[in-house]
């Protein structure tokens, strides 16, 4: 009853003279990076463990002195964790401060309506903080790109009335007590829909402006010598009905395009030197993002945060990932990884080759999130089976996967906003037309990516692990035994006591694994598993199982083609895979439903919210308008003769570069609107279909530039942590940058010689 549950696997370790040990040829290595002096400690140092993709381990000395590192960061000194903590204690104080001293922003709306041929006047109820005065409007108003297209206009213009003494009791206040009037801003002209029936099929919009009344003005306002009066004309022939919101703190963008960097950056440098998890690094700077909206005086309310996280994404990864858990239980993943060996015999880059066309395949029909997400269990197990590192495998396999969603509308999420907007469609951008003129750039990308990654990956050696075999099977088991460990709360005296005998497990692995770094014991006879043993190791677990998982699969991947046709089915992408997942559970019948609850990836779920919430914050702080303008203004700045070419230069590159850094979604949205507005431009004179294919490509390329580029990244790095394979932030920026250059170089190429030079379009 005393005896341990599990096995003791430390033979070699507690007797060197042992049968066991003469399979291996001992060579005896002095690691100044492996071992410390007298043999007291043993530390597997981080640079080892990022180069295999690993956890990192180190054991301490003797039965009682063993720790262990989880979640495989490195271990700094003493010194820069202090460092590190304060950092992250004073960024707590500050946003704590700021949410804490400031109430959530609300604005009380009127609804006005301002007459035909006449003028609706308002007086604003209460001075403002400082000389700039924010004016919001919500009805039927155009987009800034079709002003062209209509000469109505809401004309609104800010008005100072002298009071007769220094009474600024507003309510007794009468405008005909006023002394005298003057115009104190330029006019601020809004486009509207030239007739009402054009009004009544309009959606509406908000339209802002911040008015600047000086601070004399300002001055006169707050000794109470004068109040603000609005004053709002239109051309319409007929009355316009609009909802006006007086703002009197507005935002001052300049500073807050600053703050938004600064925000950005301190997210990249925790994400680069992993001085967090990714996933905690998105949730302070989107903490901070919000504390930093809240000091500006715009502080968000909670249903207003709500709105900003695409619950459709998270709903589609949520739903994938059940599916996906329930699916690996059937051990279809090892069979198809056995399948793939078989097919290519063995042979590694035909082997990448097939993994990576088939992944760029399915991605540009299904969206490439899925593809990922379906795709990672395979690859990594095929890895595994062929005694590959799975990291630079999988890196391949994704950066395929954004090139592949590239090719199609549905493939990609930019490519769903560009073919989504009802503008870009009405000048002929169908699924049909999209497709045909991304083909042959993406043709082209496909085949300068296979080269990168080949001259990236020429020595063999960089796809296999630098360790033996055996060491990598202790280190991928300590993984497995340290997370177990880590999943357990003390709640109980026999989670404890599980815990513990968890940890006895790790910690015989561990001197298991120091005396095989110390010594450097290798296999004296590489093993290589035949086809049949790997058959026979991997069939297919359970074939009930398999079918009813078939059957789910089927649907929602059916579903997912007939997205592009919503006429035939209304499902959106999240609903879809939610639905799949509900089935599966019904089909399967699983009684012990946190088993798969527990296999969903929270913290790239986490992530993604985060990520969201800070793109929305940074959004509102200005960033992306402030990116917008300087691309527009560049555009503008040079000649006639070469703007189609400078166009499409800075949109391609500007969208690839940005969305590298920054989530590719509301770059996008804010791109569209600039390519719109160039092409609407009847000085420019520039065709929009070459504008909307050098979005397309920079949107979806740049995705390749950095680890949370793409979201297909993040879910990939996502699985492969899940599995005990983790690759950094550097790791993937080596493999992935150069990779982006490359490709947007091949499609400037390919844009210049076929909108420039032979003008396709």
């Amino acid at each position: 009853p005393d005896e341990d549950p599990l096995p003791n696997e430390d033979v070699s370790a507690d007797d060197g003279d042992d049968s066991h040990s003469k399979e291996f040829i001992t060579i005896k290595v002095t690691n100044p990076d492996n071992s410390v002096e007298d043999g007291k400690t043993t530390t597997v140092v981080a640079e080892q463990s990022e180069k295999n993709g690993q956890n990192m381990t180190t054991d301490g000395e003797g039965d009682d002195g063993n720790e262990t590192t989880m979640g495989g960061h490195h271990e700094h000194g003493k010194l820069f964790g202090y460092v590190k903590i304060g950092t992250l204690l004073v960024v707590w104080l500050i946003f704590t401060g700021f949410l804490m001293s400031k109430h959530e922003k609300e604005l009380t709306p009127r609804q006005l309506s301002v007459p035909e041929a006449a003028y609706r006047t308002y007086i604003l109820p209460e001075p403002s903080l400082g000389p700039r005065i924010g004016i919001n409007l919500k009805g039927a108003f155009l987009s800034d790109q079709l002003h062209n297209n209509t000469s109505t206009y809401l004309s609104v213009i800010l008005q100072l009335l002298y009071l007769p003494s220094n009474n600024s009791n507003m309510s007794f206040l009468s405008e005909h007590d006023a002394k005298y009037t003057e115009n104190i801003t330029n006019v601020w002209m809004v486009p509207i829909p030239s007739s009402l029936d054009a009004i009544d099929q309009m959606d509406e919009m908000t339209r802002k402006h911040v008015f600047d009344i000086g601070p004399i003005n300002h001055q006169k306002v707050t000794s109470g010598k004068a109040v603000v009066r609005m004053r709002l004309t239109t051309n319409l022939e007929a009355d316009f009905p609009t909802k006006f919101t007086y703002d009197p703190t507005p935002m001052d963008t300049e500073t807050g395009v600053i703050y938004a960097a600064i925000v950005l950056l301190g997210l990249y440098v925790m994400i680069i030197w992993e001085i967090v998890h990714r996933t905690f690094a998105a949730i302070i700077a989107s903490t901070l993002a919000i504390g930093v909206l809240a000091a500006m005086n715009e502080r968000p309310s909670m249903p207003k945060l709500i709105s900003w996280i695409d619950v459709e994404t998270l709903l589609l990864l949520f739903g994938m990932m059940i599916l996906v858990a329930i699916l690996s239980e059937t051990g279809i993943f090892d069979y198809l990884a056995v399948y793939a060996y078989q097919v290519t015999n063995g042979k590694v880059w035909p082997l990448i080759n097939c993994l990576c066309v088939f992944t760029a395949v399915m991605s540009s029909f299904l969206d490439n999130v899925t593809t990922v997400l379906l795709m990672t269990p395979v690859t990594i197990r095929l890895c595994e089976v062929m005694e590959l590192n799975p990291v630079p495998v999988l890196m391949s396999m994704v950066i395929y996967s954004n090139v592949g969603g590239t090719l199609t509308p549905v493939g990609d999420p930019p490519n769903v906003i560009i073919a989504s907007n009802s503008y870009i469609a009405k000048n002929g951008v169908n699924f049909a037309t999209f497709t045909l003129h991304m083909a042959i750039p993406i043709f082209f990308v496909m085949i300068t990516t296979y080269f990168q990654l080949r001259m990236k990956f020429k020595n063999i050696n960089d796809l296999r692990f630098s360790e033996p075999q055996d060491v990598q099977e202790i280190r991928h088991e300590i993984a497995v035994w340290q997370r177990a460990a880590a999943s357990l709360s003390s709640y109980s005296k026999d989670e404890d006591l599980v815990r513990e005998t968890l940890l006895k497990k790790v910690n015989r692995l561990s001197r298991s694994l120091k005396k095989k770094l110390v010594t450097g014991s290798v296999p004296a006879e590489s093993y290589k598993a035949t086809l049949e043993e790997m058959k026979r190791k991997y069939p297919i677990r359970s074939k009930t199982l398999l079918v009813k998982s078939a059957i789910t699969l089927a649907f929602v991947i059916t579903f997912f083609f007939l997205h592009s046709a919503p006429d035939i089915q209304k499902l959106s992408l999240g609903w879809t895979a939610l639905l799949g997942a509900l089935l599966l559970l019904i089909l399967a019948d699983r009684e012990d439903i946190e088993s798969v609850i527990s296999r969903v990836e929270w913290s790239t779920l986490l992530f993604f919210a985060a990520l969201f919430i800070l793109m929305e914050a940074l959004s509102e702080l200005g960033l992306i308008d402030w990116i917008g303008k300087q691309t527009e203004n560049v555009i503008l700045s040079v000649s006639e003769e070469s703007r189609l070419a400078v166009a499409i230069l800075i949109i391609l590159w500007v969208s690839a570069f940005a969305s590298a850094f920054v989530d590719n979604i509301p770059l996008t949205t804010m791109m569209v609107k600039i390519a719109i507005g160039l092409a609407e431009n009847e000085a420019l004179d520039l065709p929009l279909q070459p504008l909307v294919w050098a979005l397309a490509l920079g949107a979806c390329l740049g995705g390749n530039g950095t680890l949370i580029g793409a979201s297909a990244n993040v879910v990939c790095a996502g699985v492969a942590e899940q599995h005990g394979y983790r690759f950094t932030f550097i790791e993937y920026f080596k493999v992935g940058f150069p990779v982006m250059v490359g490709s947007v170089i091949v499609s400037t190429i390919y844009l210049m010689f076929a909108h420039v030079v032979f003008t396709w379009h």
